[in-house]
């Protein structure tokens, strides 16, 4: 017997369930992220260093809208050192540092929540590599003291890190709260570099380069660790 011909309302749901399907939300995701990158290659958010803020733009209306930029670019790839120079260079070390971990945490959370909602269906079931397995079980099970190792101790791609955590099973809480209290030491150190780069013969700006040198070297020293203890597992 001929199967009757779909029903509008039959067609609407096939239709609502491939455009929601984990696969198709994916895709929006990639396609989102392309189209970010793209706009951040095109309006090149480093001209800040050089260029500076506008200047019709001043007040803690400049820091909003800095923080605001911050987040959006920091999920469109650009890398956070960068953005926390300019954060000290425009504002100072004090309202530098505010703004920038302000921006950190906006952008950790948009970040998170984009994975979440548009790529963890569909990752999920492709984490059976055992490095990848071991790295998901670390995340989802100790995501509080993982996360807050990984901002401590910078190596990994911000953006990066946020979509993988996203894909684990960590809560909104514990990854927030390890990003703030984390991101702190490096991002202070950035900070102050920038809002010191006219003097780099001053205290400020050589200790806050040393910082970043011995936080890089110890990064390297854990990702090695890391790296032989789940070869172990």
């Amino acid at each position: 017997m001929l199967e009757p011909a779909a029903t509008p309302d039959g067609l609407a749901a096939r239709c609502t369930r491939v455009l929601f399907s984990p696969w198709s939300r994916l895709g929006l995701l990639l396609t989102l992220l392309a189209c970010a990158a793209a706009a951040m290659l095109l309006w090149q958010p480093q001209r800040l260093l050089a260029g500076g803020w506008p200047t019709q733009m001043s007040g803690p209306a400049a820091l909003v809208v800095f923080a605001l930029a911050y987040a959006v670019c920091t999920t469109a790839f650009v890398p956070r050192p960068v953005l926390n120079i300019a954060a000290g260079a425009l504002f100072g070390s004090e309202s530098g540092l505010a703004t920038a971990l302000a921006g950190t945490v906006l952008g950790a959370g948009l970040a998170f929540g984009l994975g979440r909602l548009l790529g963890q269906d569909a990752l999920r079931p492709l984490l059976r590599a055992r490095w990848l397995t071991a790295a998901d079980r670390q995340l989802s099970e100790h995501g509080f003291r993982s996360m807050l190792a990984i901002r401590l101790f910078p190596g990994l791609p911000f953006c990066a890190t946020n979509y993988c955590a996203a894909v684990s099973r960590m809560g909104w809480f514990p990854y927030l709260l390890a990003t703030a209290l984390g991101s702190i030491p490096n991002t202070a150190a950035y900070v102050i570099a920038g809002a010191r780069a006219s003097t780099p013969t001053s205290p400020a700006f050589l200790l806050s380069m040393g910082f970043i040198a011995l936080s890089g070297l110890a990064a390297l020293i854990v990702a090695w660790c890391k790296r032989k203890a789940l070869r172990g597992h």
